[in-house]
């Protein structure tokens, strides 16, 4: 779980020099930068600078850059500075990144999150101008199924997700723990196909999925999934909570779980192609940069249902937009057989060591050689997946 593109919105960046850091706490950067370039975002631990705070409607890319000693994020809020419209996340300390999205004309604010929970830093307002953008007929058609399907697929997840979890609840609170214990894993599945809606929604996803690190680091509380895990598979020296404390974890994990289901049934619900393509990418990126380290399921340790949902979540995306990226030309059809290939390679490596239907073995069982076996398959995935919305939204990753 990350703690942050469907949520009331945000997204962030970081100083590249102290010149550019005076102009930013002085309220001017730069202006609007020449069509098609980049701007670069300059991350510490306390400062986000992007290096413009205007740019023409259509496709943006952000090059961002993270010099601090933490994990960070970068968010694009919404007017409202609740709404998140884009984010890339899981930005390593000395990572540089390019995250590329589509914006309409309007009024929004860029900022970054240290360690992907809190308060954000560095909220810039930035202003997006000119008139939105045409697509010829044929594209749009294309661009209309994928976020139509995409959607449908989003609520279907979420309409399993509900009955999974209250199963999982019940048993947790009657206190049936071998069951709840069974549970837990195929409980957390559809939530982790689908995660990125989740981290749209504000503080939703930490209420849902937040580990025990971020909590304290953050001073945030340790509810969801992982704080029921603790006591579902007690360390030693952990007392495990009592029946009252039980039933208010249940409740509100049930409540937070219910409110995502209403939240994209709502009628107004929708995503941007974007969207899509970053969150197959950010499904990836997060197995990639935190999860192979076994520190998401730290108690249970079945990680490895998270990673193949997370896959999983990841292909759908990619399969909603893979026909647009294919018909972009040579580039893409390379791209997308590229793709393809390491995907079927990854399901086939995950396949060893079990199944979301038949269970998998626990991840602290794996060796060194395979944990670093399957690492080395989702880089191999990540790098081309990293193009992906580049490629769909006609801008080059160079």
């Amino acid at each position: 779980m990350s703690v942050s593109t469907i949520r009331p919105a945000r997204l962030v960046g970081l100083t590249s020099g102290a010149a550019l850091l005076v102009l930013a706490l002085a309220g001017c950067v730069p202006n609007n930068p020449t069509s098609g370039e980049a701007l670069t975002v300059e991350i510490t631990d306390t400062t986000c600078v992007v290096s413009a705070n205007t740019a023409q409607a259509g496709t943006v890319k952000f090059s961002a850059k993270n010099t601090g000693s933490q994990v960070n994020e970068f968010e694009i809020l919404a007017a409202d500075k609740l709404r998140i419209v884009g984010e890339k996340e899981n930005i390593t300390p000395g990572q540089s990144v390019d995250y590329v999205t589509h914006l309409e004309p309007g009024t929004y604010y860029t900022e970054c999150k240290t360690g992907m929970v809190g308060e954000g830093v560095g909220t810039t307002k930035f202003t997006v101008t000119g008139k939105s953008a045409k697509v010829d007929a044929s594209k749009q058609q294309q661009i209309d199924t994928a976020v139509t399907n995409y959607i449908g697929y989003i609520k279907d997840r979420t309409a399993a997700l509900v009955p999974a979890v209250k199963e999982f609840t019940e048993a947790y609170r009657s206190g049936d723990d071998e069951k709840a214990r069974a549970l837990f894993g195929p409980a957390r599945v559809n939530y982790e196909r689908i995660e990125p809606t989740a981290e749209a929604f504000g503080d939703l996803d930490p209420k849902i999925d937040i580990r025990e690190g971020d909590a304290s680091e953050d001073g945030v509380p340790f509810i969801g999934f992982h704080r029921i895990e603790k006591d579902l598979w007690a360390p030693a020296g952990f007392t495990p909570s009592d029946p009252a404390g039980r039933a208010e974890l249940a409740d509100g994990l049930e409540q937070n779980i219910q409110k995502l289901y209403d939240l994209v049934h709502e009628p107004k619900f929708t995503v941007s192609l974007d969207d899509i393509s970053n969150g197959a990418i950010g499904l990836l990126d997060e197995v990639a940069t935190s999860k192979i380290t076994g520190e998401e399921d730290e108690f249970s340790h079945t990680d490895l249902y998270d990673f193949q949902a997370n896959v999983e979540g990841a292909a759908v995306a990619y399969g909603n937009v893979r026909d647009i990226a294919k018909a972009s030309g040579a580039d893409g059809a390379k791209l997308v057989e590229s793709i393809d290939a390491k995907l079927d390679a990854l399901n086939k490596m995950l396949a060893t060591y079990g199944s979301l239907d038949t269970g998998f073995v626990a991840y602290n069982t794996l060796t060194t050689d395979q944990v670093k076996e399957l690492s080395d398959a989702i880089n191999a995935l990540s790098e081309p997946l990293s193009k992906l919305t580049h490629t769909v939204l006609g801008v080059s990753s160079k």
